[in-house]
Order: structure tokens, then sequence, then C-alpha cells
């Protein structure tokens, strides 16, 4: 099941990109994840790279607050070799064409967004992100090689952020 949906998002994003257009996705990932797995294993790699992951929704005032930081943050590390970031909606995946996307275009959101729609096994990605995540966003995780090394649950200024991953 898990090969499907990596296939199918890796088809979604091949076809989805404009011709001439180098879209850089997050790990392979795009649109709306059924699977909390498919994020998991694209973050367990033993490669040097440092993985941002901010979970979010578009309802969420704290969350949208903080989106511009972590536009900056992306903008000036997007071209390191060692630096991945995806910006995690909680919203619903029904939400995606008519919300999500609208919300991203909207404010101008440079980093790879996906709506995390495996909202059946909330109980169980939840602690899998972090044992003692609540739940609440905004919240982050960073990752490398194949171990989260920071998880905060709450707002992250830039400069915090730019801090945890030089």
């Amino acid at each position: 099941m898990t090969r499907y949906v990596i296939l199918s998002v890796l088809f979604f994003a091949a076809v989805s990109c404009k011709k001439g257009e180098v879209q850089k996705e997050p790990f392979g990932l795009e649109g709306v994840m059924e699977d909390y797995h498919v994020l998991l294993e694209a973050v367990n790699h033993q490669d040097d790279k440092m993985y941002v992951v901010n979970f979010w929704a578009t309802w969420c005032v704290p969350c949208v607050k903080e989106l511009p930081d972590f536009v900056q943050l992306y903008n000036e590390n997007k071209e390191r070799t060692d630096f991945e970031m995806v910006l995690v909606s909680l919203d619903r995946a029904r939400d995606f064409e008519t919300k999500v996307k609208p919300f991203v275009t909207a404010h101008q959101l440079t980093p790879p967004v996906v709506v995390l729609a495996d909202v059946k096994r909330m109980n169980e990605w939840i602690p899998a992100i972090h044992k003692s995540w609540s739940g609440a966003i905004p919240a982050t995780a960073i990752y490398k090689n194949g171990k989260q090394v920071y998880f905060h649950e709450g707002i992250l200024t830039y400069d915090e952020l730019k801090k945890l991953t030089q």
C-alpha cells in the first residue's frame, strides 16, 4: 500500500509540473498524503540532510502568524543540498484544492505543502512524530540522519529557526 501511495504521489508531482518549470518537491511528496508512514519514511534517511517539517493549518491563527518566518528560512536555504522543508497542513483532504491551494497562493508560501489526511490514525501518528506532542499546532520537527533532533509545539520565530538550522 505504501508503495502505491509513493508512486501515486510521484506521478502526481511529475504531471503537475508545467513544461520547462522545475519544482522542488519535498522528498518526493506533494498533494494529499493518506498515510503518515510516507512522511516518516521520507525523513528517515542517513544522508546528512536536515529535514524541517512544520505542522500547521489554514484555520490556525498562530500557524499563519509563523508561516512567513518559515518562508523566509526556506527561501534563504532552498539551494542548499543538505536542507529540505515541507509544510504539512492538517486541513481536511477535501479542502486541498478549494482552501489549501488558494491559501498557499495568497500567502506566497514557497516551501512545498502537503495535506496529511490520515485522520483516522491521529492517535497513532501524533505520538509517532513525538511522544510528548499533544497534537496542538503549530508544531515543528527537525530530522537529520534518520533521527529527530528537535521538536517544538508552538510558534517558532525566524531567529529561532535560523539558529536551529545552521
